[in-house]
């Protein structure tokens, strides 16, 4: 876009006029976007989505996700929905899937525990991870060797004043909406050592524009933040 004299306008004429161009510009982007995904023939196996249980994930149906690629999926979305990969690492979280029986019918992932022993199809980590769940669910779809990986629900901190920033607060296993925020600081490291291990690989995590932008990752070349709004029209998802 050509630069524009911005003293020729009022402060509010100005506002107005760097909106537009913004918005202009994201319109653009898009499009750009979705041309390329065009090219690279759609619903392929280069990319994949692995979501995190952050509550900016609200905006987005999974199943949605399912032409354009695998998804990685952590704890309880099995409730509602079944992704490729379902990682779950609490002790907790797992005794409930397994007492659903869902792991018959679908891949679940977690770290061995003595307390599964007797567990019939479930997966474990060889060797343990000991990570919490979205991080392992992240390393997981690193390994499996994609292009890009889209991250959603990534959130880290907390809601408001600091509060408990999950989809499933106030559910089984989970902790109250009013409970502190839990501590991200783990799961950002995790997330540093797996983009920064996995270097020829694409990350790109959506969020919403309140959403906490950690600079540990934006330093990386092959990380990248995207708009909720944005991924969502490149998509094509209501």
């Amino acid at each position: 876009m050509a630069k524009i004299d911005k003293s020729k306008y009022t402060k509010e004429e100005w506002q107005v006029i760097r909106e537009r161009r913004r918005i202009a510009k994201d319109v653009a982007r898009t499009e750009k976007l979705r041309q390329q995904f065009k090219k690279s023939g759609g619903a392929q196996s280069n990319i994949c989505f692995v979501l995190g249980n952050g509550t900016s994930r609200s905006q987005v149906f999974p199943r949605e996700l399912q032409p354009y690629g695998k998804i990685y999926g952590c704890n309880a979305l099995y409730r509602t929905f079944s992704p490729d990969y379902l990682v779950a690492v609490d002790v907790k979280m797992v005794l409930e899937i397994n007492k659903a029986g869902y792991q018959h019918t679908n891949e679940v992932w977690t770290n061995p525990n003595k307390a599964y022993t007797h567990m019939k199809n479930i997966n474990t980590f060889q060797p343990s991870k000991g990570w919490s769940s979205g991080p392992t669910a992240l390393w997981l779809a690193s390994q499996h060797g994609y292009e890009k990986i889209y991250i959603l629900g990534f959130d880290y901190k907390g809601l408001d004043e600091n509060k408990f920033n999950n989809i499933y607060a106030d559910t089984p296993n989970y902790k109250k909406s009013h409970d502190g925020a839990t501590f991200f600081g783990n799961w950002l490291r995790q997330t540093k050592q797996t983009i920064q291990t996995y270097d020829k690989t694409r990350y790109i995590r959506v969020k919403t524009p309140d959403n906490y932008s950690p600079p540990e990752l934006n330093k990386f070349e092959n990380y990248s933040e995207m708009d909720m709004k944005l991924f969502k029209n490149m998509f094509s998802l209501n």
